[in-house]
């Protein structure tokens, strides 16, 4: 019955409407003859992108349609040196290989992700699907300066469609069908309200059947069922002032997902499982944003930009075969942010930025509602309580140009964090017909965490510009980024002590980079070169002499990173295409560990992080790479519009992704499952535009490649499969 529902609302919406990208297609294509400008906001103003010392990927809605990305783990097959480590529910992404390793949320993300200019959830609720976007930014190298703290590795822009004034009742809607009765209907609408006032609704609606095949005991639905909705309202009762709101509400139901034992070697195991326990992952979020701009007679620009948002994230899983090791968690967040920028005008030789900005993102872990069992019932490990964390900061950036098309840029941001827990650790309990006794059976371990840590940091952006002419731009620049340092939990078996808190983690950027534009603008090219030096890499490993408990370190000395990127756009009348490389290498400074999946625990004290001694249970990873960066990234799409005559255009698209094999662990030990093998990717569509409608075949994954798409110790997790369909669009 319900898949008869849905097929019928998509026939009835499809009678009358059609999709927003399909705004950009036309039968005109005289506009695509050449590059077309990209320009982007990282820094408070709208720039050029081929004039702005940055390296980025900027892709626009009708990009991500035709490049078939829809969530951000998708942004991987776009994006040189881009990696996501997808959990469903947790995207920990890295960016040339400096991100978030480690899921948790004590562990602060290292590429921050950006919604229509506020910060989003750090921890949790990452797979926020994109639907009526403007465009997304992917910034690669820390943004100390305007990205802030969490911004290591770059960030994650991304910016929805505003209301247009004047703009007239627009819109479009978009349906698809496809295998895995994967179905979905999304779209948007502008209301014109006056001369001053307009709103903008738009939706996005999806159900697919799981990718799993699950036999056993277990209970749930593995189906995913996706809603949202966005309400925008913008106002300018002058020229000079204007006031846009917007409210996203998201249900984002992921059914359940399994995992395959990390110890498995291929892909056979990846979409089969047995299993014992409930499968539940589900996430709900409410966010709104309510930003002001004045623009003084002057010239100068006077912004405040408001947010507030609550989120609930719950995840039910077996994480061993017979549920032998299970996970329960139930956890709320709340995020606050408040930032002000007084921004100067964007003519002349001298302009500058400035700003302040404050953030608080609390944790809730409710009672009774986070559950690790080994088995449950037998041991458990219970968490209840709350993390707070704040931060706030104040930056700023000036540009004074030079004799000759020199510019020299410089920027800075000073940031001070605050991390509190209160929480009460329990292991083992005694589950009586459902019913919990904390404490009943003999030895219980009751430890109630309560401790502080507080830290700041300098970071910035020195930058040296020269338009050499017209058509090629250079720049040299150091740029810095931090990550707030934390708190590690109580031992449980480990009498309850509580390890020091892990540091803060830096990291320094030194790079280069030409960017130009070639016959005619048919052709444009952006390469560079980076090195980066770590201090105090953030790393969860064992504790060397209490093997059996697991804490956040930081390596000591300097880990290194250096690579390579480039990629150019071409445009030649009815042909284009884009293509983006990088090429990077990591080597972590002396540390000494104990991987004690393969070996047994040393004596205590007899393992130091920094001299060891070496020995087969206390190893040296000097020299090992990175988790999550692979040292070859690829990305190519080409297309081309075919006159079939009355207008119509008939448009092949095809996207290869290449990411090359990387480690989960700083182990690198393969038999024990760190290995991620190289993941090779095609999508390709084809569509046919007729006046308002686009209809379009569609093929993701096409060549079936199964890969395993992220590690969550003692399970790994499956990437998309090959998903194949038809869409239809049309704008009104």
């Amino acid at each position: 019955m319900k898949t008869k529902l849905w097929l019928l609302t998509s026939a009835m919406a499809l009678a009358w409407c059609g999709a927003a990208n399909a705004q950009t297609a036309t039968t005109d294509t005289s506009k695509a003859s050449t590059v077309k400008e990209v320009v982007i906001t990282a820094e408070r103003r709208t720039t050029n992108l081929q004039k702005t010392a940055i390296a980025a990927t900027v892709l626009t809605g009708a990009d991500l349609t035709a490049k078939g990305v829809f969530t951000v783990d998708q942004l991987q097959f776009v994006s040189p040196s881009l990696t996501v480590n997808n959990f469903g529910q947790g995207n920990d992404v890295d960016i040339r290989g400096i991100g978030k390793g480690e899921h948790n949320s004590q562990t602060s993300t290292g590429v921050i992700t950006y919604r229509d200019g506020v910060a989003s959830f750090p921890g949790y609720i990452q797979e926020e699907p994109y639907y009526d976007i403007a465009n997304v930014e992917v910034l690669r190298g820390p943004q100390g300066t305007f990205a802030g703290q969490n911004a290591t590795g770059g960030a994650v822009m991304v910016t929805t469609n505003n209301p247009v004034i004047d703009g007239g009742y627009t819109g479009y809607i978009m349906g698809h069908y496809g295998n895995y009765n994967a179905m979905g209907v999304q779209g948007a609408m502008n209301i014109p309200i006056s001369d001053t006032l307009a709103a903008r609704i738009s939706w996005d609606d999806e159900f697919r059947n799981s990718f799993y095949h699950v036999t056993g005991p277990w209970t749930g639905d593995a189906n995913l069922q996706w809603a949202a909705l966005r309400f925008s309202l913008l106002w300018k009762p002058t020229s000079n002032f204007t006031l846009l709101w917007k409210t996203d509400a998201d249900y984002l139901d992921n059914g359940g997902y399994f995992g395959d034992s990390m110890l498995n070697q291929g892909t056979h195991n990846l979409y089969n499982f047995s299993n014992a326990y409930p499968a539940y992952a589900s996430d709900q979020f409410v966010r709104s944003i309510l930003k002001a701009d004045y623009v003084a007679p002057d010239g100068i620009t006077f912004q405040s930009i408001t947010s507030a948002a609550v989120g609930h994230t719950a995840y039910t899983g077996d994480l061993s075969p017979n549920a032998s090791v299970t996970i329960a968690e139930d956890v709320s967040e709340t995020l606050m942010t408040q930032e002000f920028n007084i921004i100067s005008p964007s003519k002349g030789p001298f302009t500058w930025v400035v700003g302040a900005n404050y953030t608080v993102n609390n944790y809730n872990f409710p009672y009774g509602h986070f559950d690790i069992g080994f088995p449950p019932g037998g041991v458990d490990e219970d968490l209840w309580g709350t993390n707070w964390t704040y931060n706030y900061g104040v930056f700023g950036q000036v540009s004074y140009d030079l004799p000759a098309g020199f510019q020299i840029q410089v920027g800075g941001r000073y940031s001070y964090w605050y991390t509190r827990n209160w929480v009460v650790w329990q292991s083992p309990e005694l589950y009586l017909d459902h019913l919990l006794f904390p404490g009943f059976v003999p030895n219980t371990y009751n430890y109630q965490e309560e401790q502080t840590y507080t830290g700041a940091n300098d970071t910035g952006k020195v930058t040296l510009n020269w338009n050499f002419d017209a058509h090629n731009f250079l720049y040299a620049f150091i740029s810095s980024g931090a990550k707030p340092g934390g708190l590690n939990g109580n031992l449980l078996f480990g009498g309850g002590a509580l390890p020091a808190p892990f540091k803060q983690e830096y990291v320094t950027d030194y790079e280069f980079g030409w960017k130009s534009s070639m016959f005619d603008n048919h052709l444009r090219t952006q390469i560079g070169v980076y090195d980066n030096l770590f201090q105090n890499f953030q790393v969860i490993v064992p504790i060397p002499n209490q093997p059996t408990q697991n804490t956040e370190l930081n390596v000591p000395g300097r880990t290194k990173l250096y690579g390579l990127e480039g990629s150019a756009q071409v445009a030649l009348g009815d042909f284009s295409g884009s293509v983006g490389v990088g090429l990077e290498k990591s080597s972590l400074a002396t540390f000494y560990t104990t991987d004690t999946r393969s070996f047994a625990a040393p004596a205590p004290n007899t393992c130091s992080p920094t001299s060891g001694p070496a020995a087969p249970n206390c190893v040296n990873l000097a020299g090992h790479p990175q988790t999550y960066a692979p040292a070859f990234t690829f990305n190519a799409s080409l297309q081309y519009n075919f006159h079939l005559g009355d207008g119509d255009l008939l448009t092949p698209s095809v996207n290869y992704s290449h990411i090359s094999d990387q480690w989960a662990t700083l182990f690198d030990n393969r038999s024990q499952g760190d290995y991620l093998a190289p993941r090779d990717i095609v999508n390709a569509t084809l569509a046919w535009t007729h006046g308002p409608y686009i209809a379009s075949l569609y093929c993701y994954n096409c060549t079936n490649d199964y890969y395993v798409a992220a590690v969550a110790s003692p399970i790994r997790l499956a990437g998309a499969p090959r998903q194949f369909g038809v869409s239809l669009m049309k704008t009104f």
